[in-house]
């Protein structure tokens, strides 16, 4: 699955209904295709707290969350990159954590 596949007009990526593994693939990957200043909006299911801490630990600085509603059942964020990513570091997969 591409993330350009679930990717709306809007720049809402709706991630409610993809398996875990797959869904934080293509979290990560549209993170990092934003150019520095982009952002696009994530609509999941639960609070997405293991991928953040994911994020800034191989990123540190790099993305900015932005909670637009949260829950109980919805949860909306704007995830905004705030500045290029080095080229030479490349994260192993990132996981899901328990969800």
């Amino acid at each position: 699955m591409n993330p350009q596949d679930i990717m709306g007009a809007d720049g809402v990526m709706d991630v409610r209904t993809i398996p875990c593994s797959v869904k934080h693939g293509l979290i990560v990957q549209t993170c990092r295709d934003l150019p520095a200043g982009g952002s696009f909006i994530l609509l999941n299911g639960h609070d997405p707290v293991p991928l953040r801490e994911q994020l800034a630990n191989h990123w540190p600085g790099a993305f900015a969350w932005e909670y637009l509603e949260r829950g109980p059942e919805v949860f909306r964020l704007r995830i905004s990159k705030l500045k290029d990513l080095p080229t030479d570091h490349v994260p192993a997969a990132l996981n899901c954590g328990d969800h």
